[in-house]
């Protein structure tokens, strides 16, 4: 692997608020970070001011200050979201110093290249605030939503351009099909650039084939990736939210309504642990040795202290007794597992 070079190291792990939450390492040559991540999507423009600034307080005071923030604004999501304008605005309201807190930075693949990676940057760390009191630069960033043909030897290369400038050290990817994946490590391999370190994916108790697949299983077995685990509530339905309101994430597979069906039993197998549903679905992900941390929308500070539960959880029941138990949940099997979605 291609030692990491450029952008912001060192501060964030150093200073970061004690807590109860592990941390773990963001893949070969990524932070440390905690094994929770708050997300950024649709959640905190879902609160008022003062729930949003308690809500980061909360993460801060457990050690889960690591916050996934992205411009949505482009491609499928150009819907105007004011959610990162809105997370800037409560740093600079907390007036937290830049070692209290990790972020994740989001760029898209929709436009580029005409919207250039340096472009993007600029526009998102714009947004939160930098120039006025808030950061210049994200610990890490994912290139996000594969979409069509896309030169992927070039985008190493833009990423490493940015890593350079020092807008961030290390960076991941977002569902990408397992062959342009293999191209961008193969490039940066032959040309001394920075690696992917980690996979953003769906995963959870009901969607595991990608992640656990053989093309992705293989990389993160081997130490060649983590996994960040995205979506892992289905947008609530694994909460109990059987009908959400709200956008939420793709129905890969089509599978969604016997996602809806198998909540009655993921409620029962919670409650047989003396868990939440949530509890359970967090500590299914952690238990997986290859996930680094766990992306979730929590919008209010009760929900982060419920969510806290599963690290208790997993220590606990132990893994093997957790998988044991979720066995039958997994509904994606007809999914194929090398990054291209069976219909």
């Amino acid at each position: 692997m291609t030692e990491q070079r450029g952008g912001p190291r060192g501060g964030a792990e150093e200073t970061m608020r004690g807590g109860v939450v592990p941390r773990r390492r963001l893949g070969p040559g990524g932070p440390e970070v905690p094994v929770f991540a708050l997300g950024s999507w649709n959640i905190w423009d879902r609160m008022d001011a003062p729930d949003r600034r308690a809500l980061i307080e909360r993460a801060l005071n457990a050690g889960a200050a690591f916050f996934d923030v992205a411009y949505y604004n482009m491609g499928p999501h150009a819907e105007a979201s004011r959610t990162d304008l809105l997370f800037g605005e409560a740093l600079r309201d907390l007036g937290l110093a830049r070692g209290d807190y990790q972020l994740c930075g989001k760029l898209w693949l929709w436009e580029y290249p005409q919207t250039g990676f340096a472009e993007q940057m600029r526009v998102s760390l714009d947004r939160i605030g930098a120039g006025r009191g808030g950061p210049e630069s994200f610990e890490t960033v994912v290139i996000g939503d594969f979409m069509g043909e896309v030169n992927i030897a070039q985008v190493v290369r833009d990423v490493q351009a940015e890593i350079d400038r020092g807008s961030f050290a290390s960076w991941g990817v977002n569902n990408w099909p397992a062959e342009a994946l293999r191209t961008a490590l193969d490039t940066a391999a032959r040309e001394g650039l920075t690696p992917p370190s980690f996979a953003q994916l769906k995963y959870g108790l009901v969607r595991r084939s990608m992640a656990e697949g053989e093309f992705y299983g293989r990389w993160f077995a081997d130490g060649v990736l983590a996994l960040q685990a995205s979506d892992a509530f289905e947008g609530g339905i694994l909460v109990g939210k059987l009908a959400p309101a709200r956008k939420i994430g793709a129905d890969v597979g089509g599978i969604r309504e016997r996602i809806v069906a198998a909540f009655p039993e993921v409620a029962r197998i919670a409650q047989e642990l003396g868990a939440t549903p949530a509890q359970l679905g967090l500590a299914f992900c952690l238990a997986n040795p290859a996930t680094a941390n766990v992306l979730f929308g929590a919008s209010r500070v009760a929900q982060l202290d419920d969510n806290l539960g599963a690290i208790a959880l997993l220590e606990r029941e132990g893994a093997g007794r957790i998988r044991e138990l979720t066995a039958e949940l997994w509904l994606d099997r007809e999914v194929r597992a090398d990054g291209i979605w069976a219909p």
